[in-house]
């Protein structure tokens, strides 16, 4: 099918501002000869992007024996947008700005330990208010509202029309626009290990990286897979539930109602249940009582260290095994759990991996933390929005 000239020109327009919005700072020539653009185009498709008031002329640079060349920038109060991470235990609602810079941010638990819809959107709405009231003026150009939700997301991206389907919270389909009060926003959604990706992939430890694994870790298991450059999402969008792979055929219940699941092995209700029943009284469920048992299997403490090790080896095999599979460059940790686990374990749990892969793919990839740690939901959920600027002026 011929493209027509208006779709050319918004191709143009979504390459040209998508590498500066990832280079955060280029010239016109730059982009030409990264985006095989010609200069003329260049030209055309800056000129309209600092009509929009998207980009910005940042001073000039010195050139090879010519004129300076004119450093180009994001605008960054040019557009706003509303990054949610929806867990099981809170709400996390923040605001960023074009340059992908955090403006605020409001956390709010769910008051319930197995929350309702209903619960997480009065918790999301009040978080939202919150924000917008604290910044009247980025609230004037916020173009939209990214989810990152535990579950699958099916047509993830497709606006409030999208479904949610999070079995393991007990829940039946859910249209992701009653999860929130929009205020007559644009609302997009993905599962928040897909998300995390997003975020690590455009700005963080993933630059550069085609092929990388990125595991979720917190009261629950995700899982998100980057093949070739894109987010493997299957014909729906449920790729990657990992913590739902059965790794024992009996082993304990899941709360997805199976039993052997990996998230009943190394979901933070399963490890911490497991030190329990070797004797610890622990109280909660959440960071801190995850904290003090690696803390005091750092200090020595039997049954810590017992449960630490087991959760390592059940960690590491299953990491392998997706090594074996999808044979990434990079191996990436993020969640709390995650958060936790690399901070003290990352050398055993890399030895634990690569002793469970075959040799080959178990020598090839690096394992590490996701750069922006509890942030990279939310961010990869505001550049949900972002994209869709990209692709599509606000007024087109």
């Amino acid at each position: 099918m011929a493209t027509t000239t208006k779709e050319l020109r918004l191709q143009n327009r979504a390459t040209v501002l998508r590498e500066i919005v990832l280079r955060g700072t280029v010239t016109r020539g730059e982009l030409a000869v990264v985006t095989r653009l010609s200069a003329a185009t260049i030209a055309n498709v800056v000129a309209g992007l600092l009509e929009e008031g998207l980009v910005r002329e940042d001073g000039t640079q010195p050139s090879r024996g010519g004129r300076p060349s004119t450093v180009l920038a994001v605008r960054a109060d040019g557009a706003a947008m509303l990054g949610v991470d929806v867990g099981e235990r809170g709400v996390a609602v923040e605001l960023f700005d074009l340059a992908m810079r955090r403006l605020d941010r409001e956390f709010s638990e769910v008051p319930e330990r197995e929350a309702t819809p209903d619960q997480i959107r009065g918790v999301l709405d009040s978080a939202v208010t919150k924000i917008l009231d604290r910044n009247p003026a980025a609230a004037e150009r916020v173009i939209g509202i990214g989810l990152g939700l535990p579950g699958i997301v099916e047509d993830a991206g497709h606006g409030p029309g999208a479904l949610l389907y999070a079995q393991s919270l007990g829940w039946d389909k859910v249209r992701v626009g009653d999860l929130v009060d929009a205020r007559g926003l644009p609302v997009s959604a993905d599962n928040g290990a897909k998300t995390l990706a997003t975020a690590e992939r455009w700005f963080g430890a993933l630059r550069g990286v085609d092929d990388a694994l990125v595991a979720l870790l917190g009261r629950g298991v995700g899982l998100a897979i980057l093949s070739d450059g894109r987010l493997a999402r299957g014909s729906r969008s449920s790729a990657g539930e990992w913590g739902h792979t059965r790794v024992a055929m009996d082993g304990p219940p899941c709360r997805c109602g199976a039993r052997g699941c990996l998230e009943a092995y190394v979901g933070a209700h399963a490890i911490l249940e497991r030190w329990r029943d070797r004797g610890a009284v622990v109280e909660g469920e959440g960071w801190r009582a995850l904290s003090s048992l690696f803390d005091a299997a750092r200090d020595g403490d039997a049954a810590a260290r017992q449960t630490v090790d087991e959760t390592l080896e059940i960690l590491g095999v299953a990491l392998a095994n997706l090594v074996n599979l999808t044979n990434p460059a990079t191996v990436l940790v993020g969640g709390w759990v995650g958060l936790l686990v690399m901070a003290s374990e990352a050398e055993r749990l890399e030895q634990h991996i690569r002793k469970a892969a075959l040799r080959r793919p178990g020598s090839q990839f690096d394992l590490g933390l996701c750069r922006f740690e509890g942030d990279s939901v939310s961010m990869g959920a505001a550049l949900l929005p972002l994209q869709q600027l990209i692709l599509r002026p606000r007024d087109d």
